[in-house]
């Protein structure tokens, strides 16, 4: 598989990744072995460019990731995120993304990892009670230590990102994009191609929703965090089933399946553009990689524009 360069960094990643929160928490039960599997295979596959975060799982993601790689590192890219905190029960404890709270975040990953170093480190999102210039300054600092290779930043806005910008360069900003979720197009896309900054979407699939798998609230398991997702309400679901309608619509006009459609939309957007996908299962997968396959004319792309509904409730 291709790699391509992601920023001004000299990292070079797989146009999708994977991101592994699913396979330790949110989206209901899951198998370790299985998730195992899934990231091996996904290595075999030619993706290199894998997402996690410290909040996943309370920390088990990142040791599952740390498990999977071990004696694998130099074939992957590894982008892990801190900020958010979670108490001894599971549940949110706030957010710190404050320099003395920042080294400590780090060297915790690093241990549950089980490696030395981070090759995109995100502040996972914008402190409001810190300023993002003394957030990216501490990133630079794990940067000159050593500890971090390239720095990121997640959910930030368009003047947050160009405030940080002066303090270090960012490599990657990790927003959501989907067909669903589009606020991104309005400033911070521009900005980020301004700046040389790599987009990452993450729920490029709608939270699993555009790929037709959730038909209702059935669907989900008893802790799925989406049964508290404001797009996941009754109403809301039903309203949404317009963008239903139309992914599978456009997936018999081109012989695909609505997944793919859905992600080939959003890189389609632009070669700068690299979705993570979650999974744990290797049939997804592989649906989701061929993917890459499809393009869309730019007349084809206006007319799905032209048909794109709005969605029913907050992303979160």
């Amino acid at each position: 598989m291709d790699k391509f360069q992601l920023g001004k960094s000299e990292l070079q990643i797989s146009r999708l990744g994977l991101g592994c929160m699913g396979m330790s928490e949110f989206y209901g039960s899951s198998d370790e072995k299985e998730s195992i599997a899934t990231l091996h295979g996904a290595l075999d596959l030619g993706v290199n460019f894998f997402d996690t975060a410290d909040m996943y799982g309370s920390g088990r993601n990142e040791e599952l990731i740390g498990r999977a790689f071990a004696g694998r590192w130099q074939n992957v890219v590894l982008a892990t995120k801190f900020g958010f905190l979670r108490d001894a029960d599971g549940g949110w404890d706030g957010l710190d993304c404050s320099p003395a709270y920042i080294k400590q975040a780090c060297e915790a990953s690093l241990k549950r990892l089980n490696t030395d170093v981070i090759d995109l480190y995100y502040a996972h999102r914008i402190d409001p009670n810190v300023p993002v210039e003394d957030t990216v300054g501490a990133m630079k600092d794990l940067v000159d230590a050593g500890k971090v290779r390239y720095i990121g930043l997640s959910e930030a806005s368009s003047e947050e990102i160009q405030r940080a910008s002066k303090i270090a360069t960012i490599t990657a900003l990790q927003t959501e994009y989907s067909l669903w979720s589009r606020d991104v197009e309005t400033d911070i896309l521009a900005t980020c191609r301004e700046l040389d900054i790599g987009f990452v979407p993450y729920s490029p699939l709608g939270r699993g929703f555009l790929t037709g798998a959730i038909q209702s609230r059935d669907s989900l398991e008893a802790d799925d965090y989406r049964l508290a997702s404001p797009r996941f309400q009754q109403e809301a679901l039903a309203h949404n089933k317009k963008f239903l309608e139309l992914v599978e619509a456009i997936s018999k006009e081109k012989g695909i399946t609505p997944a793919q459609v859905a992600l080939a939309w959003v890189l389609n957007q632009g070669d700068d553009i690299f979705p993570i996908p979650g999974t744990r299962k290797m049939s997804r997968l592989k649906e989701n990689l061929a993917a890459l396959e499809v393009s869309f004319s730019p007349d084809e792309l206006n007319d799905i524009r032209g048909r794109l509904p709005i969605a029913e409730g907050d992303r979160y």
